[in-house]
């Protein structure tokens, strides 16, 4: 394709014809404002976060010195715009609807307009794309014809986003609004230099410079420019009829390419990216002057102004200044508009800065800027709908905003309105629609911020649950532990009391002998291994019911823990009933007869196990650095002790009293059932999540597999099980789950044919083999609750 070629130009739906009253404002060229007295420079000039200030009150700062540094990677540095000193950072006067104050840093102007140390870039071929990205960044940039977003960001495509088209935005759609028809008529080669930097960042295949041809003058000096700088066909002026909203970012790329952004996607989706006049010339002085972004280029126009005109004015600089430059006449002033009459919005004070985002200042009277007639009810004319250029139904929309459906809202793509206000302009009953649209916008937002902040709650509680229930295991087994331990002690002590007993009844003369058999005839006798087991289980048990109510006591709404109470109160009883019955099966059998040796065995175990604590005792008197005395004592100790261990006849081997396969069996038990009811309720909110039914489904069957290892391991256990009765009190009806999951199914893929036919709709195919699936699986949907409801319906009968 040569330079000769003509591009084809498509065109947008809807759109209107307003007044354009631009030659008023550019009669004068672009004119240098005087220094003001005073600059107050907003934290907040940009898209995303507040910028942090870098300087201090009282400190003298030079132009274009950093006096506010980024604070994220969405937001944007902030310069002195000249030399002067700081008088004040915090609350001041900022330019919104509402009238409310930003915080500023208010700069004191000496008049002596003193540089800081500049950087200028001489040869950015030389850099990589990063490097240059980073000096646009630094310097401030950010978008000067929209919302004021980041450039560096919107140039940082991901990998996957190849950028083969940039769009020069020179439109200039908006009624009264001429600062880039000026910047294009006078300051066309720095543009050219700011589109050639931005090719050597994104290396497109072309660049498309469009122009409206109402602008003649701007239109001769780019295509010069661009025949100087820039002969190939890579770079070509595209001129195309006026129409308002053509200057909207989707608008004007289907203009040029005839293609379209996705329904909230950006415009690198498609391997484009949309750049603005003003911003092309900021990235040229951050680039090739050095210079930060402390000017741009603003509109001073309207009836109430003597001199309207174009200024080059400092960031920061009161509009009351701007104003007087240009002659208002206040007894006239019926209303100001900071942007255009479209899609400006009126400030409610002139002490309020222009900022980065500021291309126009609009002073009107009353018979320029009349107040709106009242509202009356809608006629369903359908003009809204003609003159929408994002073809969307803006009538259903003002219904769904009024009654808040913010569902209806969402699915009828409220957020691809660009608030352009030709739905309220051609409206002829004088609705505010993009007001309405506005309010309901910021109300969706706010519920999702409140929705993901819920989220993320439910999250962290969940998170604090399963550490709890590992914690609380963890407990169980460490107290099991202790309860071993108190149980070897008493032992031992029992079997001490049992030798000092014996060696008092040596000592007794004979005559007393009756007296001290009858007495231990008297004195209960101890527990059985067996027995003590079962107490231990049945203390166990009562321990975990109680911990259990605590812990349901704390979080009453946990179901998982409502339904083991009942499972743990059965356990603690039967445990208890076991226990009970073997103690008086113990107390109805004559006491065993001792066997031979057993008084001797006994004796043996007692002289051994005090030897062995004296050892222990001399051990810790010694410390780590023992004597030659003590190490001569705890060697004829150890082998005393090592003598009478040796003298102590072998016991059979006793069967551990605790299972080990079976409290893992049950511990694998509860976590598999603690999974499945975790993944039942996210199901329970994301019916359709293929994922999430795949993993219940295995997770089911682990439960299974676990609930039969359970089984298994109490009919293998040594530890007779305690009389209990298992009592199902949400038996599983096989039939009805069937007919949920079939259900569930069925939803899902109706929703996933809705969503393959709406996408075959917007890409312009052929749509019936998707009307085809769309019909046979609403069937199949119908026949699912269908069965579901019979079914239900004939539980109910039962």
């Amino acid at each position: 394709m040569n330079a000769a070629t003509p591009i084809r130009i498509w065109d947008i739906p809807g759109g209107i014809h307003p007044d354009e009253n631009k030659h008023q404002s550019t009669q004068h060229g672009i004119e240098t404002l005087p220094l003001p007295n005073q600059l107050i420079l907003p934290l907040q000039q940009h898209l995303g976060a507040r910028a942090e200030p870098a300087v201090e009150i009282g400190e003298r700062v030079l132009k274009g010195q950093l006096i506010a540094e980024a604070s994220g990677m969405i937001s944007c540095p902030l310069h002195a715009p000249t030399s002067g000193t700081v008088t004040a950072i915090g609350p001041a006067p900022y330019p919104h609807a509402s009238g409310l104050e930003e915080w500023a840093i208010t700069l004191e102007v000496d008049g002596q307009d003193e540089w800081t140390t500049l950087a200028p870039i001489s040869d950015y071929h030389a850099l990589e794309p990063a490097t240059l990205l980073e000096v646009i960044r630094q310097a401030g940039v950010s978008g000067l014809g929209g919302a004021g977003f980041p450039t560096s960001v919107k140039l940082k495509a991901r990998p996957e986003q190849k950028i083969h088209t940039l769009i020069v935005n020179g439109t200039e759609c908006e009624p009264y609004i001429t600062a880039d028809d000026s910047a294009m008529r006078y300051k066309a080669r720095e543009i050219v230099a700011g589109i050639e930097i931005l090719q050597h960042i994104l290396h497109p295949e072309q660049v498309l410079i469009g122009i409206e041809d109402n602008k003649p003058e701007a239109i001769e000096a780019m295509r010069a420019a661009v025949a100087e700088h820039a002969p190939t066909a890579a770079m070509q002026v595209v001129v195309f009829p006026t129409k308002y909203p053509s200057g909207g970012e989707k608008q004007l790329i289907q203009i040029l390419t005839g293609k379209e952004v996705p329904s909230g996607g950006l415009p690198a989706d498609i391997g484009m990216v949309c750049q603005n006049i003003g911003t092309l010339l900021a990235i040229h002085d951050a680039v090739l002057l050095g210079q930060p972004l402390i000017k741009r280029i603003t509109t001073l126009t309207g009836a109430a102004l003597s001199h309207p005109t174009n200024v080059e004015a400092l960031i920061g600089t009161p509009i009351s200044h701007l104003l007087a430059f240009a002659g208002l006449q206040p007894e006239r002033l019926y209303r100001l508009v900071m942007g255009g009459p479209m899609m400006g919005f009126t400030l409610q004070s002139m002490a309020a800065p222009i900022i980065k985002t500021t291309n126009c200042l609009l002073a009107g009277t009353q018979d320029e800027l009349p107040p709106p007639p009242p509202a009356q009810p809608c006629i369903r004319c359908g003009l809204c709908a003609e003159a929408c250029p994002a073809e969307l139904l803006p009538q259903q929309l003002h219904f769904f905003a009024l009654g808040k459906d913010y569902d209806q809202l969402k699915r009828q793509n409220l957020f691809d309105c660009i608030e352009c206000g030709a739905c309220s302009y051609v409206c002829p009953s004088s609705i505010p629609l993009v007001q309405y649209y506005r309010a309901a916008k910021s109300d969706i937002r706010a519920l999702d911020l409140q929705q993901h902040k819920s989220d993320h709650s439910k999250q962290r509680f969940e998170h604090r649950q399963e550490r709890l229930q590992r914690e609380a295991e963890q407990k169980e087994r460490d107290r099991q532990a202790r309860a071993d331990k108190a149980a070897r002690l008493k032992a031992a002590k029992e079997a001490e009391a049992a030798k000092a007993s014996t060696a008092s009844a040596s000592e007794s003369s004979a005559s007393a002998e009756p007296d001290v058999a009858r007495l231990q005839a008297q004195k209960p006798s101890g527990l059985s291994p067996e027995q003590k087991q079962l107490k231990i289980a049945a203390a166990t048990a009562q321990m975990a019911l109680k911990k259990a109510n605590k812990q349901l006591a704390a979080n009453p709404d946990n179901r998982d823990l409502q339904a083991q109470i009942p499972e743990l109160e059965q356990a603690a009883r039967a445990a208890q009933e076991a226990f009970d019955k073997a103690q008086g099966e113990v107390a109805t059998q004559p006491a065993a007869e001792p066997a031979a040796g057993a008084d001797d065995a006994k004796k043996l175990k007692i002289e051994a196990a005090m030897l062995r604590a004296n050892l222990r005792k001399a051990e810790r008197a010694a410390g780590d650095n023992p004597s030659e005395e003590q190490q001569a004592e705890i060697a004829k100790l150890r082998e005393e002790a090592e003598a009478a261990d040796a003298r102590v006849p072998a016991a059979p081997a006793v069967k551990p009293p605790a299972d080990e396969n079976l409290k893992k069996a049950k511990l694998d038990l509860a976590m598999a059932r603690a999974a499945v009811k975790k993944t039942e309720r996210e199901l329970a909110n994301s019916p359709d999540d293929e994922t999430l039914q795949a993993q219940l489904a295995t997770q089911q069957e682990s439960f299974k597999a676990a609930e039969a290892a359970l089984h298994e391991a109490e009919n293998n256990s040594p530890i007779p099980p305690p009389e209990r009765q298992k009592v199902d009190k949400k038996p599983v009806d096989e039939n009805l789950r069937e007919l949920k999951t079939n259900l569930a199914t069925s939803k899902a893929d109706f929703k996933r044919a809705e969503r393959e036919l709406q996408a075959a709709k917007d890409a312009d195919t052929d749509t019936a083999p998707a009307q085809e699936q769309l019909t046979a699986s609403r069937a199949k949907l119908d026949a699912a609750a269908k069965a579901f409801a019979d079914y239900m319906a004939s539980k109910e009968t039962d």
